[in-house]
């Protein structure tokens, strides 16, 4: 049956407001800056610092396709070219794609599920400070002139201490230090999906954004040991001289290979799970009709994220590994299209039977369908085991892995960037400016990537800083660097409208898209408290409910507030979503900063082999910790 969506979201009543807003609402200036909990003011801290690292990120690919535009171009020196090309795969992945689809996790995901803060405030916090000082850690290596050099994927023996510098130091320990923040944050996902839904929620109606995260916060609880295992051993290799991945003395330099790829392919979809959980919460928005098939998205979300841990050996086939071994993960990357193919009939058949809307969100969504699909099909040829050895390491797998990755998370990212900022400031973006955007994205990628496949396929070696005339790869190199260009266009185009609407965009209102979710039943910006009442959920599509909706809008007027004493959230039960027990919330506090100004510290003195300082570090964290836990004032007095 078609859902009916309203044509209003409720607001906070000036009763609801009135109590619960000297309860919740943090002041301003620095102090609150540094020790607030407020899920809302974290996610916006991630989305903003994600994006730093972003066009960083971007200025490095800029410089590297300047240097590939022409043979035996000068731009970049070797050393330079190994730099950016390190530090732009670092950043893309590690710094960007994951904490920027946290970002709006955090700032979505409680208001999805109808409640009033992420299950643990005070980690959540801490996820965010470790996230930036880990990456300004790796980032400092610059200002010593030892940035990685050795690639994202940093294979042995190239970042082995008889090859690389310092910068494989910082690499490795940068993602250990990364790797606290991304397993709290996962925790931290989990416990709130399972235990704070509102009243009604039961699994089968989690919104499938909230289903996206909780799978991924699995793969990464699972798969970043894997990472952090191999970061740790490569470590002790360079600095006390074990051996691990030396062969000379009994190691294998494959088992890198094996530890990494271990996380390095459930991380595309760890990447990717989220992103498809904002298209799904796009597409039936702006189709005007609820999600085809949307138990068996649920479904397709989950197979996704198991059967990417039977795929690591997909980045293996040409290292000798028995011709059974491969075999087997041949097929199971072939599997993992099926529930990928059913997602995409699911949005296809729900924009053919609804009315779509091609506002700008969704155009970025019917891009990313297109630029999915043709990266999909790029993937399949790769299960090909014979295809694959012919082009591992060639300018095809470039190609393959940015159509797989840009256009599988980064155009969902820009669809966000324009259906959910006019929750988060209350303005809306330019239409117009949004549409230029779009174009300007979708042109530039194709224009840059396409190529890339043409280039892999006449040899054009992945990690190459410059070429001979003479090779028939330089017309397609200087296409890929004006449509790289074009690219960074459009990215300027959605950095000035946001700019541009913050400061002077038309007031949003709280439901400028007529949507059926929970976060879109608040007022924009949304309160400090997200919700008057919490509210009470009946189907998948909450906000299209006009009965609970106009029943919240009534208990908040009449002043029937749900826990407006202090800090207060209801837990629920892990299936149905039944209040279970009413939870007192953490109130602000300055621990999270300090325990990851502590870690720095542990870091720095690793990094610069300075022991002392580290287990100064170490003993600042433990104290941190232990400041954290002191019972709350009010509790001890009870």
């Amino acid at each position: 049956m078609e859902a009916t969506p309203t044509t209003s979201a409720s607001s906070t009543a000036p009763a609801a407001d009135e109590v619960l807003r000297p309860v919740w609402e943090q002041p301003s200036g620095i102090v609150s800056f540094l020790t607030s909990v407020d899920h809302k003011r974290i996610g916006v801290r991630y989305l903003v610092t994600a994006t730093a690292f972003f066009l960083i990120a971007g200025v490095e690919a800029l410089a590297m396709r300047t240097q590939l535009a022409v043979p035996r171009a000068d731009v970049l020196t070797p050393e330079a070219f190994n730099e950016f090309f390190s530090m732009h795969g670092v950043t893309m992945i590690f710094l960007f794609v994951t904490p920027m689809l946290s970002g709006f996790g955090n700032y979505f995901v409680p208001l999805m599920v109808g409640a009033r803060d992420m299950a643990f405030p005070r980690l959540n916090a801490l996820s965010y400070w470790v996230f930036l000082a880990s990456g300004l850690f790796i980032y400092s290596s610059f200002t010593v002139g030892q940035p990685p050099t050795a690639g994202w994927f940093n294979y042995t023996p190239l970042s082995s201490d008889e090859f690389s510098g310092a910068g494989i130091d910082f690499y490795n320990l940068g993602l250990i230090f990364l790797a606290i923040s991304t397993t709290v944050g996962a925790v931290n996902f989990i416990v709130t999906i399972f235990k704070m839904r509102a009243p009604g929620m039961s699994m089968n109606r989690v919104p499938l954004f909230c289903w996206g995260v909780l799978v991924q916060a699995f793969a990464i609880i699972f798969a970043l040991p894997a990472l952090t295992a191999a970061n740790l051993l490569l470590e002790l290799q360079r600095t006390f001289d074990f051996h691990f991945f030396d062969p000379a003395a009994g190691g294998d330099p494959v088992l890198w290979q094996h530890l990494f790829w271990i996380f390095g392919h459930p991380d595309v979809y760890i990447i990717f799970l989220p992103a498809i959980g904002i298209v799904s919460s796009i597409v039936p928005v702006f189709s005007r009709r609820a999600l085809v098939g949307h138990t068996w998205v649920i479904f397709a979300t989950v197979a996704i994220g198991l059967l990417g841990f039977g795929v690591w050996v997909h980045h293996m086939f040409a290292v000798g590994l028995p011709q059974v071994t491969i075999a087997f993960f041949a097929g199971v990357s072939l599997a993992i299209t099926i529930p990928s193919g059913i997602q995409i009939f699911a949005w296809l058949a729900t924009m053919l039977r609804g009315r779509p809307v091609l506002k700008t969100p969704m155009l970025f969504i019917v891009g990313f369908i297109a630029v999915f699909v043709v990266g999909g099909v790029t993937g399949v040829m790769f299960a090909a085991i014979p295809f694959d050895q012919q082009i591992t390491d060639s300018y095809f797998v470039v190609a393959h892995f940015h159509y797989v990755l840009m256009g599988g998370a980064v155009f969902p990212i820009f669809a966000a960037i324009y259906y959910w900022l006019p929750k988060i400031s209350g303005k809306l973006l330019d239409e117009r400016l949004g549409k230029t955007s779009f174009w300007l994205i979708f042109i530039g990628f194709n224009v840059t990537f396409f190529p890339m496949h043409i280039s892999g396929l006449l040899g054009m070696p992945r990690r190459v800083y410059t070429y001979d005339g003479d090779l028939g790869w330089d017309s397609y190199n200087l296409l890929s660097t004006i449509g790289a260009f074009v690219l960074a266009l459009g990215v300027l185009a959605i950095v000035a409208n946001v700019i541009w609407s913050i400061y002077r965009g038309r007031p949003a209102g709280p439901d400028p898209w007529e949507a059926n979710t929970l976060e879109w039943a608040t007022p924009s910006p949304t309160p400090a408290y997200n919700f008057g009442v919490i509210p009470r959920v009946s189907s998948p599509d909450p906000n299209w409910d006009t009965a609970d909706r106009e029943a919240d809008r009534r208990l908040a007027a009449e002043g029937e507030l749900l826990l407006a004493d202090e800090h207060q959230a209801i837990a629920a039960s892990e299936v149905e979503g039944e209040p279970v027990r009413v939870m007192h919330m953490p109130e602000p506090s300055i621990w999270p900063l300090a325990v990851a100004v502590a870690l720095s510290i542990l870091f720095v003195g690793m990094i610069t082999q300075v022991y002392l300082i580290a287990v100064l570090g170490a003993l600042a964290a433990l104290g941190a910790i232990a400041g954290w836990h002191r019972p709350h004032e009010e509790l001890q007095n009870q």
